[in-house]
């Protein structure tokens, strides 16, 4: 038996026999783990509450033959019950955690930022300092970076040239200028594309201070972008309060 720890937050879990669940974390050192929480399902379940989405926590885990399995979790903190009384956040903290499994991908690949991302990206929305839906799309942009998808906001995606273009091609990668402008580009608003540009920068103030037509359309944009890019349909999105 080989035993680690390590800590994580919880992305989902499913059911696994009568009393068992499969549980995935993306954790800080081991990066994304699937392991089998025991008789998590039975009321009288030591540890089963703390096994739930959105809970950060310290685990202990033996290495099995395909799965691990967690012998000992403890709750570092719970960020559930600052989202589920709230549709908007509840939502946005599922495409959240959905993205997260998405983007990492490869189990037991380190992905320490994607991590702490996660976590500051959980925090925020817990505390409900901004709207949800910034929340979301300010993570959902930083992952991407983090993973080496980052838009182009401010030179063509194509050819480099910098300079206020018009154009923004999700399979090209970003602004596109007029030379290298493929079919299907959009033209979305220069205050959209500022939006865009404080939340992957960080700049609450700006953003908080956006109208919320040039929100919406942010929000399509990268959703958009983040599904063309990882190949693959983010399903929590379609729930998510973008009016």
């Amino acid at each position: 038996m080989s035993l680690y720890r390590d800590e994580g937050v919880v992305l989902r879990n499913q059911k696994l026999g009568e009393a068992d669940r499969i549980v995935t974390l993306l954790t800080r050192r081991t990066g994304l783990v699937r392991a089998v929480g025991k008789g998590v399902r039975r009321t009288k379940s030591r540890f089963g509450a703390r096994l739930e989405p959105c809970t950060h926590v310290d685990l202990q885990l033996h290495t099995g033959r395909t799965l691990d399995v967690i012998t000992q979790a403890e709750t570092v903190r719970s960020y559930g019950a600052a989202v589920v009384s709230d549709y908007a956040r509840y939502t946005a903290a599922t495409a959240m955690l959905e993205t997260a499994e998405k983007i990492v991908a490869v189990e037991k690949d380190p992905a320490l930022r994607q991590f702490l991302l996660l976590i500051g990206a959980l925090r925020t929305l817990g505390e409900g300092s901004h709207d949800s839906r910034l929340v979301l799309d300010a993570y959902l942009l930083r992952s991407l970076s983090v993973a080496g998808y980052a838009p182009a906001l401010t030179e063509c995606a194509r050819c480099g040239s910098r300079g206020e273009h018009r154009a923004f091609a999700v399979h090209a990668g970003g602004m596109v200028c007029s030379v290298c402008r493929p079919h299907g580009s959009t033209h979305p608003s220069p205050d959209t594309l500022r939006l865009m540009s404080a939340l992957l920068g960080g700049d609450w103030d700006s953003a908080d201070a956006s109208d919320g037509k040039y929100r919406s359309e942010c929000s399509g944009l990268v959703a958009a972008y983040l599904q063309w890019h990882l190949e693959n349909g983010i399903r929590s999105l379609r729930h998510v309060e973008r009016s």
